[in-house]
């Protein structure tokens, strides 16, 4: 296990909603630094899971600033596509990730396979995992979920990437109509970091 306080934590995403919520996660005592302050570009997301993307992200933004790293790989999830995008929620916004593309996407798949599928509770879940590397040493690769059910319209503006068209297990709110203090007590990302923030 890695014994060394960490001061210093790049976060490894230029996905600025992540950058967001993962800053408001955590400690305060903690220097936080953006890829962009590095003017670092992405990785390219070879692993089949979102364990091993989070691990590659890390990895490469440690080694290529010279700092521990933390970062996450998350998506959604949707049972009767196959559990598509998955690994992929953010290409399907195209080569910007632009998520108004990506959930018009989710709908004319969901159209494909059912009609009806707005009269109906379609399955979906959040993952999220988050890793920690200090170069090319994993310190920590957690993952946590959040299961659910797609919205038959994107509502509110709150959040970013899906979340206006995830309604959350037991929950009549989308995450994007919801206030971000009470998504970020329930949601897959906060999940995840309450199972890493014992490495930090």
């Amino acid at each position: 296990m890695f014994k060394q306080k960490i001061n210093e934590l790049l976060i490894g995403t230029n996905n600025k909603g992540k950058l967001r919520e993962i800053k408001n996660l955590l400690p305060k005592y903690i220097k936080i630094y953006s890829t962009s302050e590095f003017n670092l570009k992405s990785p390219r997301e070879t692993g089949k899971t979102f364990k091993e993307n989070s691990l590659i992200k890390s990895r490469y933004f440690s080694k290529k600033a010279n700092l521990t790293c933390l970062a996450d790989d998350s998506g959604l999830e949707i049972d009767i596509l196959k559990k598509r995008p998955g690994i992929y929620s953010a290409r399907w916004g195209g080569k910007k990730s632009d998520f108004k593309i990506a959930i018009k996407k989710v709908y004319r798949e969901l159209y494909k396979k059912d009609k009806n599928w707005k009269s109906k509770k379609i399955k979906a879940r959040f993952i999220c995992a988050l890793s920690i590397s200090h170069l090319k040493k994993k310190i920590a690769c957690v993952q946590s979920k959040v299961e659910g059910h797609i919205s038959s319209k994107p509502k509110g503006n709150n959040g970013f990437g899906y979340d206006p068209i995830f309604i959350p297990l037991k929950k009549k709110l989308t995450f994007g109509e919801m206030r971000p203090s009470l998504k970020h007590k329930i949601d897959h990302r906060f999940k995840a970091f309450k199972k890493i923030k014992k490495f930090l």
